[in-house]
């Protein structure tokens, strides 16, 4: 039976459902784990989560296919990037195979807030984890929580996708040889101030360069920037400080696979934005988001074939993955996960 909300209507935010899924990690292993209705966490003031940032996270979804399966979308992907987020903040991975598990028994568990195929929501996972003992010298806790909620969004864009204007950010993302590379929450808290300054000065995103050189094209806070050539080829920008997105990743697959498109993943230096034809964000929530402007203290560069709507391959690039994830297309093998 399905819960009891108006779908066309869900925005972009958080609504609670009955169930989420909790494992501890004490005692140099993590317990069994299991699916809870209690929403509250309770810990130390002195957690080592909130002295000094130790979290990271992921983003994935599950959606109805127009067959009426419930399914999600490359969910290892998600399980071994954050099993490498983790390495890298000094915490204890939590195992790919179990983090598999509690994204089955999640959605499973709220299959109710799952939305209809057609109503263009879906419901949206939040995968984390938290160091939770005490910590007051800077160190790595010693004890940790994995937890993953599910909650039902609305698209994220609704009347379609418009063109977006992003700007130049005059702040750093990440630095070389940190943490851009993987999904921490401190990276998230560093583009706050940077994209609040964009919106309050009329633009929708930032776009970072290198921090060391500041010449080549990075991401934005939250997304990977994918580009069109005039010649129809796709060019993804390639930094070791660019976290890899699994959206980008797929729709590099689909352009070659399913488009017969040349991908070329390098690193892509600012002075070449001029000459692209097409420029889009992407990332789980929307997908792609077309870019029309993007602005350089002063100087505007328009994307000739994104400025009043999706561009041409932009396009076919979102309709095929979006076909793929809800099951209007054959997927390649592994990428959808049926949950029974």
């Amino acid at each position: 039976m399905s819960a009891n909300l108006d779908w066309g209507s869900l925005g972009f935010g958080y609504i609670k459902t009955p169930y989420r899924y909790v494992s501890n990690f004490k005692d140099g292993k993590w317990d069994d784990g299991c699916l809870t209705e209690d929403d509250k966490i309770v810990m130390s003031e002195c957690a080592g989560v909130l002295q000094y940032a130790q979290t990271v996270f992921e983003g994935l979804k599950a959606y109805t296919t127009v067959d009426g399966r419930i399914v999600t979308f490359r969910p290892d992907l998600n399980a071994e990037r954050m099993f490498e987020s983790a390495e890298r903040l000094e915490m204890p991975p939590f195992p790919k195979e179990r983090f598999l598990e509690a994204v089955d028994k999640v959605v499973a568990a709220n299959k109710d807030y799952v939305p209809p195929y057609g109503s263009g929501a879906t419901l949206y996972l939040r995968p984390y984890m938290f160091g939770s003992s005490e910590v007051i010298g800077v160190k790595p806790a010693k004890d940790y929580q994995f937890r993953l909620f599910a909650t039902p969004v609305g698209p994220y864009f609704k009347g379609g996708a418009k063109p977006i204007t992003i700007r130049v950010s005059d702040y750093d993302r990440a630095a070389p040889k940190g943490t851009g590379h993987i999904k921490a929450g401190l990276n998230y808290a560093m583009s706050l101030h940077a994209i609040v300054d964009a919106h309050e000065n009329g633009f929708d995103e930032n776009m970072y360069l290198d921090p060391a050189t500041r010449t080549y094209v990075e991401e934005t806070g939250g997304a990977n920037f994918i580009f069109v050539t005039k010649d129809k080829k796709i060019v993804t920008p390639k930094s070791d400080s660019i976290l890899p997105s699994i959206t980008r990743r797929s729709l590099c697959c689909v352009a070659e696979k399913y488009l017969g498109l040349t991908v070329e993943h390098r690193p892509v230096k600012f002075s070449e934005i001029k000459d692209f034809a097409e420029c889009g964000l992407c990332g789980t929530a929307a997908v792609i988001s077309p870019v029309g402007k993007i602005y350089d203290h002063g100087k505007e560069i328009c994307l000739p074939a994104g400025m009043d709507k999706m561009g041409e391959v932009t396009k076919q690039l979102y309709d095929t993955l979006t076909g793929i994830q809800m099951g209007r297309l054959e997927a390649p093998e592994g990428w959808i996960r049926e949950i029974k």
